[in-house]
């Protein structure tokens, strides 16, 4: 996970120790939706963030009910999903679009996704196109 761009994003006011659980959570999520083509390391996280990795595990148990790997993995799966959907007839592929969201380990990501959405990433893509191919070549009625 690259630092460098988050610097500016964790300081400044109302950034206080004192900070709830629902704003570490937010400002957690928009870290790792900003960079979502880099791998994922809760530590590199919390540093940028100044919090302990205790701390941001509360915040995600309290807030989400999740401990922040999990939750922050969901949202780049959701991520995903929705490039999947409208890739359309782009000339993609499933390997591409699942590492450029920064999912090195393509088995156990292809895994993850078919719990989560019922189906594999590959099918997903397919139903994408034909979906698109239907839409373009209706008469209107």
């Amino acid at each position: 996970m690259n630092i460098h761009p988050w610097a500016g994003i964790s300081e400044g006011p109302g950034n206080s120790p004192g900070r709830s659980s629902l704003n570490l959570v937010q400002r957690a999520e928009m870290l790792v939706l900003a960079e979502l083509d880099k791998p994922l390391h809760i530590s590199d996280l919390c540093r940028v963030m100044a919090v302990s990795e205790r701390a941001l595990r509360k915040a995600f148990n309290k807030t989400c009910g999740l401990p922040p790997c999990r939750r922050l993995r969901m949202l780049r799966l959701s991520e995903v999903r929705r490039a999947l959907l409208s890739s359309h007839n782009q000339d993609v592929t499933v390997t591409a679009i699942a590492t450029g969201f920064g999912f090195a380990e393509l088995g156990r990501f292809s895994v993850e996704y078919r719990k989560v959405f019922g189906e594999s990433p590959s099918t997903t893509l397919q139903r994408a196109r034909s979906e698109s191919g239907e839409r373009c070549c209706r008469r209107p009625a």
